[in-house]
């Protein structure tokens, strides 16, 4: 009993580079949104190789290399019964009309294979485009503007302050923002400064000082017109700082004390200029040791509300770009 055989062409055996090439498709688009530096690096690593496989295994013909079959099995019949007489080798019409002189390989492969790169060569035309105008611009061409506080000598030892400024001379309005600030004194020969936004870590609401302001006090407001426009800084004596939205509280030095936030108050990071305060740009602070200037921060990459700075939470949000 002699299986039947078919003259259907045979196909190459599944492979699953197909599959892993998708997946790493689907890793590059997630990574885009929730971090484009790691995952959608290990996405990109996971379609380079796969895609590497899956064209060698559709390209292994056009090598010279076996593609591997399984052979095919019919329906089992008794032998001689319904046979149609053999026809002799030598009789009748070849299969296939003999390869031109110089001929390396059938048509039909070498237009599977430019198939295989057009397609490519159009996916990435269309792909990296879009892909750069959605991303790019967020990393890109960031400017840092200085915020010029005024003199030095405006901020007494030991006094706290609500400032509000302007980050951008350009878009005053827009741009302003507010601080509360305290002169520490000298530190290591410099003057030190505690700067703090007015940002909730929580779901960034305008923070509040928790205590009585410049007409309580009897002290006066000041108001000044520097290069980035106008500032203007309260006197405050505050017990700490508190969110009027969702409760959140926090103490002087910005760590939370109770509250939905997740983390401390972000601070601004600082320089002394001819004798000026110069605020630059802002960081993210996890939690705070100790007080004034010999304060330990424990500072990360400005984040935004509601972020985790460490531990594992810290993994399940996206690559933040660069902020002024």
């Amino acid at each position: 009993m002699e299986p039947a055989r078919h003259d259907e062409p045979h196909l190459p055996t599944p492979t699953l580079w197909p599959l892993g090439f998708a997946v790493g498709i689907a890793v590059v688009l997630v990574g885009l949104i929730v971090n484009p530096v790691w995952i959608s690096s290990i996405g990109g690593l996971i379609v380079v190789v796969f895609g590497v496989l899956w064209a060698r295994a559709a390209t292994a013909e056009l090598r010279g290399q076996a593609v591997p079959v399984e052979p095919e099995e019919g329906e089992r019949r008794e032998a001689g019964v319904g046979d149609a007489p053999a026809v002799p080798a030598n009789v009748g019409e070849a299969a296939m009309p003999p390869p031109a002189p110089g001929e390396r390989f059938p048509r039909n492969r070498f237009l599977e294979a430019s198939t295989l790169g057009l397609g490519l060569l159009i996916g990435g035309i269309v792909t990296v485009p879009i892909a750069g105008f959605a991303v790019l611009p967020a990393f890109l061409g960031q400017k840092r503007h200085k915020v010029d506080l005024g003199p030095v000598t405006a901020f007494p030892e030991g006094q706290w302050f609500i400032a509000t400024f302007a980050t951008d001379p350009a878009d005053a309005e827009v741009s302003r923002r507010t601080a509360f600030i305290r002169n520490n004194g000298i530190y290591k020969n410099e003057p030190s400064f505690t700067i703090i936004s007015n940002r909730c870590a929580h779901l960034g609401c305008p923070v509040q000082a928790n205590g009585p302001t410049a007409d309580i006090l009897g002290l006066k407001t000041v108001t000044e017109h520097t290069a980035n426009g106008k500032l203007t800084l309260i006197p405050t004596v505050p017990a700490g700082f508190g969110c009027p939205c969702h409760g959140g509280q926090y103490d002087t030095e910005g760590n939370r004390t109770a509250g939905p936030p997740v983390r401390a108050l972000d601070r601004w990071s600082f320089e002394i200029n001819h004798g000026r305060l110069v605020l630059l740009s802002m960081y993210s602070v996890a939690k705070v040791d100790g007080t004034g200037a010999q304060a330990h921060i424990h500072w990360y990459g400005e984040a935004g509300p509601g972020e985790h700075l460490d531990g594992p939470e810290q993994w399940f949000y996206p690559l933040q770009p660069p902020h002024h």
